[in-house]
């Protein structure tokens, strides 16, 4: 194999030499070049001097042709060759360093990422030189490296046409491919070279700076056994792909191989039989390995009898993803057997169909188990003996049990299944379809404190359901509107994950008083009662983000909350997850889609007592400005003397009396007053009902008394001949005999008439107390019926004459006697006079 230590070496030693450069015409770089076992056997010697003689010699010929031109140096075309490579090489080692200094400040490749693979080439000057003359001879942060994986040909009477066929040969696909030491790959390809021209010289990776090796097999591809030498020596971690066979031989090798340096070893992608699986396994587990994994496994001639592994091993883990059975006539409790009793402390068996898992024989040192993605029912680990479920009690050192995505039903028959687990602390169970019968009881090993029921079918009793030592709890996605109270305390619970469920609102601490964390994603929370955080003295982070918030007024205090949890001034210290960009508005439909921190909720619409006083301070602000107003204004004197009128004139339309109910009368209303008021009745009353202005037929003792009877028949005969009393009242009024004798009459007459045939008119104010006893009826009257109040105001006095016209007219069918009499006595004028004329 070619080094490069002794290429460095002639460049070193040409560097020394005092010869010249001469390069005749029949003379090629490539013979030089090509004939790589020349090159090599004369690196590390100087040029012949007989061969310089002849140089000099040739020169001195030629010395009259180059006259002009200074004197050459004495070199060789390899010298020309070594002084190339050398400045390739330190072009090479300059980029290179580079490269060092700047992948500080790029960002390295994610962990596990495979960048494009670098190529190894055979060996050979034109080779090297047709690599590095490349401008991206060296990317960044890749390495190429030179082996030799072709049987060495004699190449000292190689022809231009031979080496030409030696460099369409090389340019195909090589086999090997590596990842530099700034990665951590190595991936083999054996089968795109020919079996004939391939062979693996050993040795050959030990140049190779990298953590992992992959090498995937053709079709019947054979393993070669100083590739896996290499490999088990070299490489912490193997992985063999692709492979159908030779699995005796690698079970043989594993045996005889003394030093291991793999930790971790994969096969990917196999067809195997149970016998070279079990054997290969037996084998594994007994070297210095760590870690064992299968993926894409098909196993053949399962087993039909039981199996056993060895008692002890050094292994860590096994993994096994994805693995088929291509028959289904075996025993399966064998297959499960061999597996539950391996001597690991990791056991993973994922996305493959199996149904069941039995309980290992003896004590098992299992630490974790992993049956994510399976199709595990609830029996698992339980064997049926006479009829009855016999739980496994062989798993107590059994600390993490992963069952997730499998076909597991009923929580109180899982709790069962795992009672004897003694050391077991972290369970998973979710994406399965597990739900909880009330009516039974679940029996969990006290250790337990991480437990995951994510993505099932449970609903609210799930918490008198669950470990007593609990401390991290996930119940998410299940559907849970409310945690209850009447449980026992979960004392030890730190975090609590109920997102995507159906809660309504903030559950109460009082079942967890050491609540650190609380989740409530994705509920139906419209507006969280932040009064219900005091029951939670521990909390410190919550999360409510995703929910369909109304923002009103019962929002307030939590968006307050979250405003002071932003600025790191909550007195409850509690820390908001996803604020503000996952909380927003659903409803009122103006602010929908709004951040709740965006939103401005008015303080005076959701105090009770701002909006009182809101309310009632203009109110009461303007019913006192009208109160005073209207006093100012006589408002309410007005206001009750249009009620009268209206009433009046309602009385007078809905009450329309009878032609027979006015037989006799002759006037519209009989006037009682007192001597003393009689200038008022003269001049104020009297003018505005009478004649043209009222047009009503008043009728009062200083006109319609007649002379010779006596008072008390002048009153009854005028009360008499009158639909309606008017009764002017003041302090003289009730000192008159006369007047009390009026009302009395009056007040028969309106037995006869009705109620409304006696109307009051108040000419100035009369307090109850100056009214005598004897006036009983007049106070009874003052009292329930509504009265005419004589205004000072000369602008008043219009409306008041207005409604006492109204009270008393009505159409009388007689006219008075006076009125006759002079009608009679103008038609006898007239006739004399027409008798005259």
């Amino acid at each position: 194999m070619w080094r490069l230590h002794g290429f460095v070496g002639r460049v070193l030693h040409r560097y020394h030499g005092n010869n010249t450069l001469r390069l005749p015409q029949n003379h090629h770089v490539e013979d030089e070049v090509i004939n790589s076992s020349a090159v090599l056997s004369t690196s590390r010697h100087p040029p012949d001097n007989r061969s310089q003689e002849e140089e000099d010699g040739e020169r001195r010929k030629q010395r009259t042709f180059q006259s002009k031109y200074a004197e050459f140096p004495r070199y060789t075309a390899l010298d020309a060759v070594g002084w190339g490579a050398a400045a390739v090489l330190f072009m090479q080692l300059c980029r290179r360093i580079h490269s060092q200094f700047s992948s500080s400040t790029e960002p390295s490749p994610s962990p596990g990422a495979l960048a494009a693979p670098s190529t190894l080439h055979k060996c050979g000057y034109h080779i090297l030189l047709e690599i590095l003359s490349r401008h991206d001879v060296l990317p960044r942060g890749r390495n190429v490296l030179c082996l030799q994986g072709m049987l060495e040909r004699q190449t000292q009477d190689q022809s231009p046409t031979q080496s030409s066929d030696s460099d369409s040969s090389s340019s195909t696909q090589d086999h090997l491919t590596a990842i530099s030491d700034h990665q951590t790959e190595l991936l083999i390809h054996d089968a795109l070279i020919p079996e004939d021209e391939l062979y693996y010289e050993a040795g050959s990776l030990e140049d190779v700076h990298a953590q992992r090796l992959q090498i995937a097999f053709g079709h019947n591809q054979k393993i070669d056994r100083n590739l896996t030498a290499d490999a088990l020596s070299l490489f912490v971690e193997v992985e063999m792909m692709n492979m159908k066979d030779g699995y005796k031989d690698l079970s043989k090798q594993l045996r005889e191989t003394v030093k291991i340096h793999t930790t971790s070893f994969y096969l990917t992608n196999i067809t195997i039989k149970w016998q070279d699986l079990t054997e290969y396994v037996n084998v594994a587990l007994n070297t210095t390995l760590k870690h064992l994994d299968a993926s894409d496994v098909r196993i053949m001639q399962p087993p039909r009898n039981e199996t056993e592994v060895i008692k002890t091993s050094q292994v860590i883990s096994f993994t096994a993803r994805q693995a088929v059975v291509t028959t289904f006539f075996f025993s399966q409790e064998a297959l499960y057997n061999f597996f539950i009793s391996m001597p690991v402390e990791r056991v993973a068996i994922t996305d493959t169909p199996i149904i069941h898992m039995t309980c290992p024989k003896s004590q098992s040192p299992i630490r974790q188990l992993d049956f994510s993605n399976c199709a595990m029912s609830d029996t698992i680990f339980s064997s049926v003996v006479d009829d009855k479920f016999v739980e496994c009690q062989n798993l107590r050192n059994l600390k993490n049990l992963t069952l997730v995505g499998n076909s597991l039903k009923k929580l109180e028959i899982l709790s069962k299944r795992f009672q004897y687990m003694s050391s077991l602390q972290h369970l998973d169970l979710s994406v399965n379809s597990i739900g909880y019968d009330q009516s039974l009881e679940c029996i969990w090993p006290a250790s337990i404190t991480n437990i995951n029921l994510s993505s099932n079918s449970l609903t609210d009793s799930v918490f008198q359901c669950l470990p007593n030592g609990t401390q991290i709890l996930d119940l998410q996605n299940n559907q849970i509107s409310v945690v209850p109270q009447s449980i026992f305390k979960l004392r030890n619970l730190s975090t609590l994950n109920l997102n995507a469920n159906r809660l309504r609102d903030l559950p109460l601490c009082d079942t967890f008083p050491s609540l650190h964390k609380l989740l409530l994603r994705s509920n139906s929370l419209h507006a969280p009662s932040v009064n219900i955080l005091e029951s939670c003295p521990e909390l410190r982070t919550l999360d409510v983000s995703f929910n369909p918030f109304t923002c009103i007024c019962t929002l307030t205090s939590f968006i307050k909350l979250a405003i002071n949890s932003e600025k790191n001034n909550s007195q409850s210290g509690i820390e908001l997850l996803n604020w503000p960009q996952g909380y927003y508005c659903t409803y009122p439909e103006d602010v929908r889609n709004s951040t709740l921190r965006d939103i401005s909720i008015p303080e005076v619409s959701c105090s009770i007592g701002l909006l009182v006083v809101a309310i009632l301070v203009p109110a009461g602000t303007l019913i006192i400005s009208v109160v005073i107003l209207c006093h100012c204004l006589d408002v309410p004197w007005y206001m009750g003397m249009i009620w009268q009128w209206t009433r009046a004139k309602h009385r007078a339309r809905m009450r329309q009396a009878r032609p027979e109910d006015l037989v006799g009368l002759e006037f519209h209303a009989f006037v009682s007053y007192s001597q003393h008021d009689v200038d008022w009745v003269r001049n104020s009353l009297l003018p505005n009902l009478e004649g043209p202005a009222g047009g009503l037929r008043i009728c009062h003792h200083e006109q319609h008394f007649v002379p010779g009877k006596t008072i008390i028949e002048n009153i009854i005969s005028c009360v008499e001949k009158c639909r309606r009393s008017v009764f002017v009242l003041s302090a003289h009024f009730v000192k008159s005999e006369w007047c009390h004798y009026e009302l009395y009459f009056a007040a028969h007459q309106r037995l006869t008439l009705g109620s409304d045939s006696i109307v009051l008119v108040l000419l100035e104010p009369l307090p109850q107390y100056l009214i005598p006893s004897k006036y009983y009826q007049l106070k009874s009257m003052m009292n329930r019926h509504t009265y005419l109040e004589w205004p000072q105001d000369r602008a008043k006095q219009r409306l008041f004459w207005a409604n006492l016209r109204a009270a008393l007219q009505t159409d009388l069918p007689n006219a008075p006697v006076t009125q006759v009499q002079e009608h009679l006595a103008e038609e006898r004028l007239e006739e004399g006079q027409r008798l005259i004329g």
